[in-house]
């Protein structure tokens, strides 16, 4: 499918003023939740309790013509509960198969983190595969497929890490600041307005894309051009994650090709057919910032993933 550029713009621009009904700032967090559309990537979204991290989600799902679902992970979530389980009819004597919540389009893992790692290992084979298997048969998911996760620091009391290979899954780590003064204020004047963030409708939110408008618009993004000595920059860069004395672990090249579609995405949203190094390094923390490790001796001395990342970003040679 090839893609009108100027339309596909239209589409985003559309679903993102759908998205500003429900939801005040945060225009980086929406901004990489398209990027991961685009690409058809996934999202963990990071920050403390009350930060409008559901409603995110649950305003971009209503601006879309797709189906959403929200799973709440608890300490007690089972891995059926996710992927679906076979069931014994009775009255037919025959099993059959009920769908679990992952059979969406847009599938919420509401604090993932607090569910145990049996549990979140469920979602492995659903975002790199794009299917689940259960009693050993494949059963393909919906297309367009999405997961958004939110996590609270995992500092909190009763969360559970995930693990490296889950997080190496998600396209993006998108992290959630709280609003600036002004943007509190007139979240509270919303609120004070009669604002329920629970019914998505009430807020005025509509469907304005559906899976073909996506569709047409992840074509552009797969057109955007890349200069050879932009790839060059982004295998420096990776390079450069593997060699530094402040991570036990660098980029992977899995890592490095999500950090190239962000990039491409990026582009496009910005308005441009080519991609730049401005773009990888828009796009370098939230692609990277879950597929590094710190030295714990560097996290002693208050050490970040953000500001190793940032550091080598000032020191690799950026092409002209």
């Amino acid at each position: 499918m090839s893609g009108d550029p100027s339309a596909a713009r239209e589409s985003v621009a559309a679903v993102r003023a759908e998205i500003a009904k429900a939801v005040v700032g945060q225009d980086g967090i929406v901004t990489g939740l398209l990027v991961a559309l685009l690409v058809r990537g996934h999202v963990l979204l990071e920050g403390v309790p009350g930060t409008a991290k559901t409603l995110l989600v649950k305003a971009l799902a209503a601006a879309l013509r797709l189906d959403a679902k929200r799973v709440q992970f608890t300490p007690d979530l089972m891995p059926s509960d996710v992927t679906g389980q076979v069931v014994y009819a009775g009255p037919t004597g025959e099993f059959s198969f009920r769908p679990g919540p992952v059979f969406t389009n847009v599938l919420l893992a509401d604090e993932v983190n607090r569910t145990p790692p049996k549990t979140q290992a469920a979602l492995l084979e659903a975002m790199e595969e794009r299917q689940v298997s259960v009693t050993g048969d494949p059963r393909p998911l919906p297309d367009p497929f999405l997961v958004v996760a939110t996590q609270n620091p995992v500092e909190y009391e009763g969360t559970y890490p995930l693990p490296e290979a889950q997080l190496d899954r998600f396209l993006l780590k998108l992290v959630v600041d709280y609003p600036t003064a002004e943007q509190e204020r007139d979240v509270l004047a919303r609120h004070h307005r009669g604002m329920d963030p629970h019914d998505i409708a009430s807020l005025g939110v509509e469907p304005v894309a559906g899976a073909y408008e996506l569709a047409a618009a992840a074509a552009v993004v797969d057109g955007v051009r890349v200069d050879d000595a932009v790839l060059g920059y982004l295998v420096d860069l990776a390079g450069a994650t593997r060699e530094s004395p402040s991570l036990t672990l660098g980029v992977s090249p899995r890592g490095t090709a999500m950090l190239l579609h962000a990039a491409k995405a990026w582009a496009f949203l910005a308005g441009r057919d080519y991609v730049t190094p401005d773009e990888v390094k828009a796009m370098a923390l939230p692609a990277l910032r879950h597929r590094v490790l710190v030295r714990p001796e560097v996290e002693l001395e208050g050490g970040t993933a953000d500001g190793v990342l940032s550091g080598l970003l000032a020191s690799v040679p950026v092409p002209r």
